[in-house]
């Protein structure tokens, strides 16, 4: 049980790290004072196998109007994903991915929306930086000095993500290590130093909690190291850049219920000073955050 102690304890080993603040900016002309209010992402899922059936959209015509609706609600940045991370889901080559999220981020761009795009692949993401994206979502591990350089000449940001393995689709058993906040640490600091290094200035680091390491299958061991992390997230504040958290959904514990299951981990997240909250729940977790200001 997470005890009121427990918490206390955090900030009493951390208090130097409570106190960092990140780094504010402007993405697509707009800014965000994350140091003083939270952002929104909002999810679109343009593939069948993604199990948040709400954020399927299979046309291009779909995908607006969730993106409309998603506005409407609250969010900041709509994110659109071309493929699930389940682990039973197709993969799909980089031509696969390019057709499903070219379209939508040329018409949700041209609408005014400001485009977040997921993917694994460099030449997909080169392509959706050209088709307007002005958030990478990049969940893989290639990020390269050319990929950098064209986030910065896009004058885009990225969001960096902590995968053990070659992308989101292909990890093995999770290291925990002796801290693995620690390793997160020194992980996102190499790659903020090549990211700068070749002119990115707009960055996210997102610790990757709703990846399927085959070793986080047992429910319980998964949903502690979530919660942990979600604590701990402002010890990463010290790296200088805002924190993105995918918000999961532990369908074990919630049932039927599970679209509780985001406002939850919600409060967890911004307890930790999450600065950047992406979720299929937008109203949900805008409710929260709102609430958690009253305070």
């Amino acid at each position: 049980m997470l005890r009121l102690e427990d918490l206390a304890e955090l900030l009493e080993r951390n208090r130097a790290a409570a106190r960092a603040r990140v780094r504010e900016f402007s993405i697509g002309g707009r800014h965000f004072a994350f140091n003083s209010k939270p952002a929104i992402m909002g999810v679109v899922n343009l593939s069948p196998d993604s199990w948040y059936r709400e954020s399927v959209c299979l046309t291009v015509e779909s995908a607006v109007r969730r993106g409309e609706v998603l506005r409407a609600q609250g969010a900041d940045i709509v994110d659109i994903g071309a493929e699930s991370t389940l682990v039973h889901a197709i993969r799909m080559d980089e031509e696969g991915q390019k057709a499903r999220l070219l379209p939508v981020i040329k018409a949700l761009g041209g609408a005014g929306f400001l485009v977040s795009a997921e993917t694994y692949q460099p030449a997909v993401a080169c392509s959706c930086l050209e088709a307007g994206a002005k958030v990478l979502n990049f969940t893989g591990n290639e990020l390269n000095p050319e990929l950098f350089r064209m986030i910065a000449a896009h004058d885009a940001a990225v969001i960096l993500c902590y995968v053990q393995g070659n992308n989101v689709r292909e990890v093995g058993d999770f290291d925990f290590g002796e801290d693995p906040v620690g390793m997160m640490q020194e992980y996102f600091s190499r790659q903020i130093e090549q990211a700068t290094r070749c002119g990115v200035e707009r960055i996210f680091v997102d610790p990757g909690l709703g990846f399927y390491y085959r070793n986080l299958q047992d429910n319980a061991v998964r949903v502690r190291h979530q919660m942990t992390v979600f604590l701990n997230t402002f010890r990463l504040r010290t790296l200088g850049f805002p924190i993105c958290h995918a918000l999961p959904h532990a369908f074990e514990f919630f049932g039927e219920e599970v679209r509780s299951a985001e406002p939850f981990f919600a409060v967890l997240a911004a307890f930790g000073k999450t600065d950047l909250f992406r979720t299929h729940e937008v109203p949900r977790i805008k409710a929260v955050l709102e609430t958690m200001k009253v305070f």
